[in-house]
């Protein structure tokens, strides 16, 4: 592991072949600034892989369209348990979760994995929200969670990247507003915070890697480009944050972890049993029209497994 500066932006490299270990420097820094940045999280061919057996349609079939409010939709599938094929392992390697468990200082478990699609032309934009904006109405009594974005495909300003506010998880929960059919923070609020806290642009090569805070303050543009920007983005919570009703994402489950070198001897693809598809016409949060109405919900029924 290695680090090094990019403008203000401390950055970190994962090394293949060796375990990623979360120094005292880096967790002072995703304290301060909320989040941390590591390329090459994932290898080339770890990531061809995942897009190989994404592209295979197994798992975007469950896939909904989510409108930004200004004429275009993102498209986005979630999973609740981890499950057993790649997807799984990907959510339960060792390098995301015990970089997790060091970030957010205790035992976790999958919240809930999603791909986020934005399709050349077409893709449309996340509003600036907090994750802990939405997951707060899921009976989460502290916003002891964050998210982990991989970049499946090279994302930058030109394809709607992702933008944080620096330090704005320090700012506790804000109220957030519906905006088309996602929640957006506060507008007067929001327009305080971006006044003082450095608005960033999170570029990722594919297998590049962002650990950021639920109560970080984030977004992305709509992508006007003729390239795809999909990523894929496990999230976790803290074992002893579980919520206090049930709801469409999960409750705290054992979490079954997977070697780092494990994944890319993974070759399943098709058993997609237990993952719990999310289905949008429940989540109250959000106002989306599945992709594809015909799906199987036996297929998304809830089932507990790590």
């Amino acid at each position: 592991m290695s680090r090094r500066e990019l403008g203000k932006i401390k950055e970190y490299k994962y090394t293949p072949g060796e375990r990623f270990e979360v120094t005292p420097e880096m967790k002072n820094e995703f304290d301060r600034d909320g989040f941390i940045l590591v390329r090459g999280l994932f290898t080339k061919e770890e990531i061809d892989k995942l897009y190989k057996g994404l592209q295979l349609g197994n798992i975007i079939k469950h896939a909904f369209n989510l409108p930004d409010g200004e004429k275009m939709n993102s498209k986005m599938v979630v999973w609740n348990h981890p499950g057993n094929d790649y997807t799984g392992r990907l959510g339960r390697c060792r390098r995301l979760v015990d970089t997790t468990e060091k970030l957010l200082g205790g035992e976790v478990y999958h919240y809930h994995t999603k791909v986020n699609m934005k399709e050349p032309h077409t893709g449309g934009a996340f509003q600036w929200h907090q994750d802990y904006g939405y997951w707060y109405k899921n009976a989460l009594l502290f916003p002891d969670l964050l998210s982990v974005m991989v970049a499946i495909h090279r994302s930058d300003k030109g394809n709607g990247c992702l933008k944080v506010l620096r330090g704005s998880h320090k700012l506790g929960r804000i109220d957030h507003v519906r905006m088309g059919g996602q929640n957006g923070a506060e507008p007067e609020r929001l327009a305080e915070a971006k006044k003082i806290l450095e608005e960033i642009y999170v570029e990722l090569d594919p297998g590049d890697g962002i650990f950021f805070h639920c109560n970080v303050l984030h977004s992305s543009a709509q992508n006007h480009s003729d390239r795809k920007r999909w990523v894929i983005i496990p999230c976790y919570n803290k074992m002893d944050n579980d919520p206090y009703a049930d709801h469409h994402h999960a409750r705290a489950t054992k979490l079954h972890k997977v070697e780092d070198e494990d994944l890319i001897k993974c070759n399943e693809f098709d058993d997609l049993t237990g993952k719990w598809f999310m289905d949008p016409s429940i989540d109250k949060t959000i106002i989306a029209s599945k992709v594809n109405e015909n799906v199987d919900s036996s297929e998304e029924a809830p089932v507990n497994n790590a």
